[in-house]
């Protein structure tokens, strides 16, 4: 069975109180970005990955996973 690319991006962001539109902002891509990566259909190259974990005050691995 492949691994897969699991987040919580969007507990992460709720938890902040924030849209995808802020979120979006602060780390310089679109919301359709934010809503993609939230829905799991793209997958964030590792700077946007990184930023997002910044901009949230979170670890990327806690944002990002491996499923297996």
């Amino acid at each position: 069975m492949a691994e897969e690319l699991r987040n919580r991006l969007r507990e992460a962001r709720e938890a902040r109180g924030l849209t995808q539109g802020q979120l979006a902002e602060l780390v310089g891509v679109s919301r359709k970005t934010i809503n993609t990566v939230e829905n799991g259909i793209f997958v964030p190259s590792t700077v946007i990955a990184l930023k997002l974990a910044r901009a949230l005050d979170e670890p990327v691995e806690r944002l990002f996973s491996l499923t297996e």
